[in-house]
């Protein structure tokens, strides 16, 4: 069988024996053998070309998928063995690149040692696929892309200023009082126009506005430290800041909705060794057991 699908993929015996290392007489007299127990023609043959007959199509397309389940299982028995190794690329958003997995990460590399970790920090949502990603990091409400998600801990924002701020500019009584504020917008998904809010008397949706807007979270945190705005990003970033007092936390009576947090990988790519190592790391340092208070 594994003759036939290189003899089919190779485009003739030649070449197929060339690949194997055997004659192209020795590949002809293997799918002569395989035809005569299947008791069905396989090949049209000529002096110059082969074809498929269009039973030869069919067996051809079932014959990969059992090679290629047979390769998975040899290589599940391979890797009881063996240790995670190989090059893992991951893509986070920036602040949870930054401010949660990066401390993270050498503790990761440290328990296996063999494997070599290439990371990257957008906060576009990149193509895991076409871009050639092991495992991606996403923020938000999943589309129907076909990738495998393992969820984890709800992503919290916070709201929140720094003391100098609202010396000049009063304390928030209610979510619409932002609209007299400055707002520090994050130009990624709607918190460029719009925060929401959970509170007293249910859902509320603000518009807002500022004089500054940028693409990642710590510009807006440098902004915020100097007075210059109300912030509103995930805790992760703004914690060590709340905690020097450099930061307070606004509203809360209102809470902004946490949003979902996922690890994906695609459906098609083998959960090798690495993958499932890094996977399982990413669920327990990350998980919902890891949540903290601010």
């Amino acid at each position: 069988m594994e003759i036939f699908v290189k003899a089919v993929e190779a485009g003739s015996f030649t070449a197929a024996g060339e690949a194997m290392q055997m004659s192209s007489y020795l590949v002809g007299k293997h799918i002569q053998k395989l035809e005569q127990y299947l008791g069905v023609q396989l090949l049209h043959r000529s002096t110059r070309r082969q074809s498929l007959t269009d039973f030869g199509r069919t067996f051809y397309e079932r014959a990969k998928i059992i090679l290629l389940e047979v390769e998975a299982a040899e290589s599940m028995a391979a890797e009881t063995r063996s240790v995670p190794s190989g090059r893992l690329r991951i893509n986070a958003p920036v602040s949870f690149g930054m401010r949660g997995l990066s401390p993270r990460l050498p503790e990761y590399m440290k328990m296996y040692p063999k494997v070599s970790v290439e990371l990257t920090l957008a906060n576009r949502a990149v193509d895991l696929i076409e871009e050639g990603y092991d495992v991606v990091f996403r923020v938000g409400e999943l589309s129907d892309s076909g990738l495998i998600a393992r969820r984890l801990a709800p992503y919290r924002l916070v709201l929140c200023a720094a003391p100098s701020y609202l010396k000049t500019r009063g304390l928030l009584i209610s979510p619409w009082d932002l609209q007299q504020h400055e707002c520090l917008g994050f130009s990624h998904t709607e918190l460029r126009t719009n925060w929401t809010f959970d509170g007293p008397e249910g859902r509320v949706i603000v518009p807002v506005t500022g004089r500054l807007m940028v693409d990642h979270g710590e510009p807006l945190l440098c902004a915020a430290l100097e007075g210059l705005g109300i912030l509103l990003q995930p805790l992760e970033l703004v914690r060590d800041s709340l905690d020097a007092g450099a930061l307070v936390e606004l509203l809360p009576d209102y809470k902004v909705p946490a949003r979902p947090f996922h690890v994906l990988y695609a459906p098609d790519r083998r959960l090798t060794l690495k993958l499932r190592s890094f996977l399982d790391f990413s669920v327990l340092a990350f998980g919902a057991s890891t949540m903290k208070a601010p």
